[in-house]
């Protein structure tokens, strides 16, 4: 069984060693991450200059470039053959609700799942890489699971884990995801020139958080596993559209 993993956090990330020492003992993995931290990034491709590809000491590859970048170029320029599973994390920090569409750890798994092939983003939902062992063991535990079944079929799978021990850690849960309120303003600031600079502000607030959510399995220390889809047509509004172009 092969797996490739990659990351948003960097090669250096904790969580992606993590990650790799947990699914070593169980596949032949191969490790592609960004050079830095690329949190943010979301489905981002290079496209206005050359990557370049390093290997450090202990054999995981990183590329100056987007997780996006890292996984693109490990199927199509450095893996000889196909992975069966693509495995991204364990981020420092959730991935729930709105946060999925600008997350570079939900990316990587996503351009996995563009190529044909099963992918599973995890993250912690604090960061500080509290409990990480306990995370790594969990994702071990998921990617078993989904050995066990076969890799089959086509998915993409976000899982969100509490930074709780194994022990205190509650039954995987399947969830949608919640939706949060409006980010907060940017928050103003000068360089040393005094020239006005602009860091982006916070992430809103939980707006819905009821049961069924990420949100609210987390909170309950339930671990999170949100099914995700690529199709984003507003099938409801197509018949109107029509209506109104005929």
């Amino acid at each position: 069984m092969k797996i490739l993993i990659s990351n948003d956090d960097g090669y250096l990330a904790p969580g992606l060693s993590a990650l790799a020492d947990a699914l070593a003992p169980i596949a032949d993995i191969t490790v592609v991450a960004p050079d830095s931290n690329r949190s943010g990034s979301s489905n981002s491709l290079t496209l206005d200059r050359p990557l370049s590809v390093f290997q450090a000491s202990n054999g995981f590859y990183f590329i100056n470039g987007t997780p996006s970048d890292c996984v693109h170029i490990a199927l199509t320029g450095i893996m000889t053959e196909a992975p069966d599973l693509i495995v991204s994390g364990i981020n420092q920090g959730q991935n729930m609700g709105d946060d999925t569409l600008y997350s570079g750890t939900v990316a990587a798994a996503t351009e996995g799942y563009l190529f044909g092939l099963p992918a599973i983003a995890f993250s912690q939902v604090e960061k500080g890489w509290g409990e990480l062992a306990s995370a790594a063991r969990v994702a071990r535990d998921i990617v078993e699971r989904r050995l066990e079944e076969s890799f089959s079929d086509h998915f993409l799978l976000n899982v969100n884990i509490p930074n709780l021990s194994y022990a205190q850690l509650k039954p995987p849960v399947p969830t949608r995801l919640g939706k949060r309120h409006q980010s907060e303003a940017v928050i103003k600031a000068y360089d040393p020139q005094g020239r006005e600079i602009y860091w982006i502000g916070p992430c809103g607030g939980q707006k819905d958080a009821g049961e069924g959510t990420d949100f609210h399995a987390t909170a309950l220390g339930h671990v999170s596993i949100t099914p995700l889809q690529i199709d984003l047509t507003h099938n409801a509004q197509l018949a109107g559209l029509k209506k109104a172009l005929a």
